[in-house]
């Protein structure tokens, strides 16, 4: 089964060395069974090594130029970004790069020019007409002195911006001549502009530059897919012919997800209607289902955890999480999944045929910064068996509001065997479940510890399974789990 980690977290430390840290780390994805890797933004960004990333400066500097105060990015540099892809595939591990199009930030001059302010909260309400504006919106990377591309980017190339350095005021400014794209989100009326000097897709000149660097990035990089930075505020069909460029340079389908960040499901399926099918999507919904399920004193009625979610509607284009980079403690979109569901969480997205699902760093490894811990070894148990195994069949059993489960039919290293989990978001208990009629008189144990006490299954290959309060439980074959190498591994951890 495809599993993906996202490989980083907002508060690593910004001493350009995470690369290589990944690169040692290689060893473990493997015995973890990961298929691929969501690198961080490999470009130079406004605040140099001091930027996650997201702040894009210059595309074509993947930390090779001084600019913005250093050579290297927060990670690294591009030597050690290039070894990294290259030991990644050598261990037959994907390495997929997050492109941030939507705007651009630390331009190296300001220009004046007339715009119109627009109101914060509907960006199609204009508060003042032809306002004459100093605004930071002239890039011309006088640390690359023109190497891979010598196109100067000024405010032709974008639609606005929201500091006007004349007056020292931040506010929502439409250049003249431009204008909002209005195949985006509805939120504001108009979500076009999020944050930055905002790219205007409408500017020949832009796409081609896009188109450019998609190029150049790709032969020099070798990147097999993409995450898409803040597509909710970019021209909804935009990415339709960038992407169809990249698969046939690439001469593979890559992988490619969005990040749409709402919980609307309505939402992310108008998206995919306009996008061009090429374009999974994080299901946000989802997380704020387990959100609820693990704020709410368990009142949350687990028989609804994948109601209109991507899971439910889109499986083939859902890409599941539970936490990530933006949704983390102090983070804009902060909805950090409470530790104590955690395990439940990450259960309904590794251990389900459905979906494409992605693991945080910050949950695998911890957050130091934060003195948050890492999950723990029942989350490098799922994860080993999700990454080693083929999930064949699914059953479900949510017949509960408190206790769910599903039974699953897997391969893993040859053998065919039986899966059954059960979890709850208040009272434990037991709840009678069939795996599969060739599981009869197998013995089953709790892969996660929990139950000392082995279940012997009946005729039917079914049995009372059991799950303690505020729990998961993971029940698969004894004999064979002795034999499965990647969780035999993990027992001496």
């Amino acid at each position: 089964m495809k599993v993906i980690l996202q490989a980083f977290e907002w508060y690593l430390p910004a001493d350009g060395k995470h690369w290589k840290r990944l690169a040692q780390t290689i060893p473990d994805f493997k015995k973890l069974g990961l298929s691929g890797i969501w690198l961080p933004p490999a470009s130079k960004a406004a605040s140099g090594m001091e930027d996650v990333g997201y702040g894009t400066y210059d595309l074509f500097d993947l930390g090779e130029f001084d600019q913005k105060g250093s050579i290297a990015t927060k990670y690294g540099t591009k030597e050690d970004y290039l070894e990294l892809i290259k030991q990644l595939h050598e261990n037959g591990i994907e390495a997929y790069a997050d492109i941030v199009f939507n705007h651009m930030m630390g331009a190296d001059d300001t220009e004046v020019i007339e715009a119109d302010v627009k109101a914060e909260d509907d960006r199609l309400n204009e508060v003042e007409s032809d306002k004459t504006v100093e605004v930071w919106t002239k890039f011309t990377f006088p640390g690359r002195k023109g190497k891979y591309d010598d196109y100067i980017w000024t405010s032709h190339n974008f639609t606005g911006v929201d500091y006007d350095e004349r007056t020292e005021e931040n506010e929502i400014l439409e250049f003249e001549g431009h204008e909002w794209d209005d195949n985006v989100d509805d939120e504001n009326n108009n979500f076009d502009f999020l944050m930055g000097a905002d790219l205007d897709f409408s500017v020949p000149e832009t796409v081609a530059q896009l188109e450019k660097w998609g190029k150049w990035f790709v032969d020099t990089t070798q990147i097999d897919g993409f995450r898409l930075d803040a597509i909710k505020h970019i021209d909804f069909e935009y990415f339709k012919t960038w992407l169809d460029k990249r698969q046939e340079q690439m001469e593979k389908e890559p992988f490619v997800v969005g990040e749409y960040w709402s919980d609307d499901i309505e939402k992310l399926e108008y998206y995919l209607s306009q996008s061009g099918g090429q374009i999974q999507l994080f299901d946000v919904p989802l997380h704020f289902n387990l959100d609820q399920a693990a704020s709410t004193n368990g009142d949350f009625d687990m028989r609804g955890i994948y109601a209109n979610t991507m899971i439910e509607r889109h499986p083939e284009l859902a890409v599941s999480f539970v936490d990530n980079h933006d949704t983390q403690e102090g983070q804009a979109l902060e909805s950090w999944i409470q530790p104590w569901f955690k395990e439940q969480a990450y259960g309904l997205i590794l251990l389900r045929k459905r979906g494409t699902p992605c693991v945080f760093w910050g949950d695998l490894y911890g957050i130091p910064e934060q003195n948050v811990e890492p999950v723990g070894i029942n989350l490098r148990r799922m994860l080993a068996l999700c990454g080693h195994a083929d999930f064949v069949s699914e059953y479900d059993y949510f017949d509960d509001a408190d206790r769910i489960g599903w039974t699953n039919e897997i391969e893993i290293e040859g053998e065919k065997t039986g899966l059954a989990t059960l979890l709850t978001n208040r009272k434990g208990g037991t709840k009678y479940m069939i795996v599969n009629e060739s599981q009869a008189g197998k013995v089953y144990v709790d892969l996660l510890g929990r139950h000392a006490i082995p279940i012997t299954l009946d005729e039917k290959g079914g049995a009372e399974f059991h799950v303690d309060d505020a729990s998961i439980s993971v029940w698969i074959d004894q004999d064979l789990l002795s034999k499965i190498n990647p969780l035999a591994e993990l027992e001496g951890e």
